[in-house]
C-alpha cells in the first residue's frame, strides 16, 4: 500500500483540492510573513532598540530562518506519531502567543532570542504541509501540487513587505508582530474547521528514539536524495542572502530606498510566475528534466550578475532584472527538488520531510547569514555567492544521479527514455 491519496480514514480528505491548495499555501505563508514583513521596519528596530551596527539589525530575519531550520528536526516525527493536524495546530498556536511576545520586548537581545523561539516552534509550518501533500500525492503528481501551493505561498513576498510598510504608516513596529499574531489565529481557525486528517493509521509510527534515528538517518543517507536536499539548500542561500541585505542593498547601495517593497514585490512575482508555470509543464516532462534545466539557466545568470556586480556604476535597473530571472529559476528547482527528494519515503514522509527541511534550512539559513555579513556596500558578494551555489548544487545532483542529468522516471511498464550520461 502507498501513500497515495490516502487520508487519515483511508479516504479523501473532505476539503476541496483548491481549499486544500489554499489551505496549505496559506499555512506555509505564516512563515513567509514572519520574516518578509520585517524588512521595512529594521532601521526602526534598531533604532527604537539602540542598535548601531547597521549589519546587526539582519539577525532579526537571519535569527529566525537558522532557528527554523533546527527546529524542523522536531515536527516530522510528532507528525508521524500524533498525526498531521493536532501537530499543525500546536505550531499555529505557538507562533500567536511568540508573535504576541515580540510585540513587547524592550531589548534587542531578547527580540532576537525570541524570534529564535518563533522560528524554532513554528517549524512545523513548513515541515508538515509538505508531509500532508505527501499523503496525497506522489511523483510528478507530487511536484505539481507543491508548484501550485508555492504559487499562491509567494504572492505573499510580493505583498509582505508592503504589509509591514503599511503598518508602519499608520504604527510603530510592534504592530506587525500584533498582525501576524492576529493573522495567525485566523488560520488556526480555518485548520481547526476544516482540516482532516491524513496520515494513514497504517503509517503511524512509534515515538522510539531509535526507530526515529533510524528513519532520519535514511532520510539523510538516501544518495537519490540528499543531494537534491543539499543542492536546494545551496541554492536557497542565495535568495536568503538577498532577503537579509536587500534593504542595504536596495537603499544603500543603489540609493532607491523607498522603491525597496516594489523590488522585492518583483522578485517574488518572478517566483511566482515560475511555480505556476512549473505546475502545467512539470508532468509532461519530469521533474528532473524541468529542474535541471533551470538549475543550467541558474549557473549562467548567476554568471551574468558576477559580470555586472564588478563593473563600474551599476545601477538598480541592471541588477533587477537579472536577480528577478535568478528567482524566476529558483521556483523551477526548489519545489522540484524537493518532491524527488521525498520520493523515497512514503511510510515516513514526516521523519523526512523534517530532517530535509533541517538540513535546507539550517544550511541556507547559514550561508544567508554569511552573505548578508558580507554586505560591502556592493552587490558582489551576492552574485558569487549565486554563481557558486548553483556550481555546487549542479555537482551535487550529477552525484544523487550518478552522473546522469536529465533522466525521468517512470511507471513501471512504460518505455525506457535516454539520458544524458556524464560517465
Amino acid at each position: 500500500m502507498t501513500a497515495q491519496n490516502h487520508s487519515g480514514a483511508g479516504q479523501r480528505s473532505a476539503v476541496g483540492y483548491r481549499e486544500f491548495v489554499a489551505m496549505m499555501a496559506m499555512m506555509m505563508a505564516l512563515q513567509a510573513l514572519a520574516i518578509d514583513t520585517m524588512l521595512p521596519s529594521l532601521g526602526q528596530i534598531a533604532a527604537d532598540l539602540g542598535v548601531s551596527d547597521p549589519n546587526r539589525r539582519q539577525l532579526v530575519v537571519g535569527s529566525y530562518l537558522l532557528a527554523t531550520g533546527i527546529g524542523s528536526l522536531v515536527p516530522g516525527s510528532l507528525a508521524d506519531r500524533f498525526g498531521r493536524r493536532p501537530v499543525a495546530l500546536a505550531c499555529l498556536a505557538l507562533f500567536i502567543v511568540l508573535a504576541a511576545a515580540c510585540a513587547l520586548v524592550t531589548d534587542f537581545t531578547v527580540l532576537l532570542v525570541l524570534r529564535a523561539l518563533h522560528g524554532f516552534a513554528c517549524a512545523g509550518l513548513t515541515v508538515v504541509p509538505s508531509a500532508i501533500i505527501r499523503d496525497r500525492h506522489g511523483g510528478d503528481r507530487m511536484a505539481r501540487m507543491l508548484s501550485t501551493v508555492s504559487m499562491v505561498f509567494m504572492i505573499v513576498p510580493i505583498l509582505a513587505p508592503m504589509l509591514g510598510q503599511t503598518v508602519l504608516l499608520v504604527a510603530g513596529w510592534r504592530w506587525i508582530f500584533a498582525t501576524l499574531a492576529l493573522l495567525g489565529t485566523v488560520m488556526g481557525v480555518w485548520v481547526w474547521l476544516r482540516l482532516d486528517e491524513t496520515l494513514h493509521p497504517e503509517f503511524r509510527q512509534a515515538i522510539r528514539p531509535a526507530t526515529i534515528l533510524v528513519n532520519m538517518g535514511r532520510a539523510a543517507t538516501t544518495r537519490a536524495s540528499i543531494g537534491y536536499v543539499l543542492g536546494s539548500s545551496l541554492v536557497l542561500a542565495g535568495m536568503f542572502g538577498y532577503v537579509n541585505s536587500v534593504q542595504q542593498l536596495v537603499g544603500e547601495h543603489f540609493g532607491a530606498g523607498e522603491l525597496m517593497p516594489f523590488c522585492f514585490g518583483i522578485t517574488g512575482l518572478a517566483l511566482s510566475l515560475a511555480n505556476f508555470f512549473n505546475a502545467r509543464i512539470v508532468e509532461r516532462f519530469g521533474a528532473r528534466r524541468v529542474s535541471h534545466t533551470a538549475l543550467l539557466a541558474f549557473i549562467a545568470t548567476a554568471s551574468l550578475q558576477v559580470w555586472l556586480a564588478f563593473q563600474p556604476g551599476e545601477t538598480l535597473w541592471q541588477f533587477l532584472p537579472v536577480m528577478a530571472l535568478n528567482v524566476c529559476l529558483m521556483g523551477f528547482i526548489g519545489a522540484n527538488f524537493s518532491s524527488i527528494a521525498l520520493q523515497p519515503f512514503a511510510e515516513t514522509a514526516g521523519a523526512a520531510s523534517s530532517v530535509q527541511a533541517f538540513l535546507r534550512m539550517a544550511i541556507a539559513s547559514l550561508a544567508g547569514m554569511v552573505i548578508g555579513q558580507a554586505y560591502d556596500g556592493s552587490a558582489a558578494p551576492l552574485a558569487l555567492s549565486l554563481l557558486v551555489g548553483g556550481a555546487a548544487s549542479l555537482a551535487l545532483v550529477l552525484w544523487s544521479e550518478h552522473g546522469r542529468l536529465f533522466r525521468r522516471v517512470l511507471p513501471p511498464g512504460s518505455s525506457r527514455e535516454t539520458v544524458i550520461d556524464f560517465h
